[in-house]
């Protein structure tokens, strides 16, 4: 699920990289087209690889990618910058959440554990157990799903739930 949602956030970026452009832009950092649909290039393009091939090397690379993304979050976060998205996820109004930092280290984390057990792909035995592979698909795609929500549905309704508490207190 890391690698696929790396290789769906940098597709998103590719298509369409005004939100991350504006994003980079609001913390001072060098953004342009060129710039991000580069970057976002090689996202996708890692996270394809990191399914398709697999590897110490690759999974390290996922694992940087999300620390990475760790720090732009907190960067933002610690400078209270406004930033309405970052692009992972289209236009999508994500800004900077702490769950974001979790949800981020978390991946990190994993894809760290598969760089050190030297876990070769998630595609090992497709075609060799077709339930299974069939699993695998739907489990991954409901994953997907739960990350989506994760990164976009939680923090829009914790901001909801904070908004409606403040104004409810006398």
């Amino acid at each position: 699920m890391a690698a696929a949602l790396l290789a769906v956030a940098g597709a998103q970026k590719v298509v369409d990289p005004t939100m991350t452009i504006g994003a980079l832009r609001a913390l001072r950092a060098p953004a342009g087209p060129w710039l991000v649909r580069t970057g976002a290039a090689a996202e996708l393009a890692l996270g394809v690889v990191a399914i398709v091939v697999g590897g110490r090397l690759t999974w390290s690379l996922v694992a940087l990618s999300y620390l990475a993304f760790t720090a732009f979050v907190m960067a933002a976060l610690r400078r209270g910058t406004m930033v309405g998205s970052c692009g992972c996820f289209g236009r999508a109004d994500t800004p900077p959440h702490a769950s974001h930092v979790v949800v981020n280290l978390v991946l990190a984390g994993v894809a760290g554990a598969l760089a050190g057990a030297g876990v070769p792909t998630p595609l090992d035995g497709f075609g060799t157990e077709p339930t299974g592979s069939g699993a695998t698909v739907a489990l991954a795609t409901v994953g997907l799903y739960l990350l989506h929500a994760v990164y976009v549905d939680l923090p829009r309704n914790l901001a909801v739930m904070t908004t409606a508490t403040a104004t409810a207190r006398p």
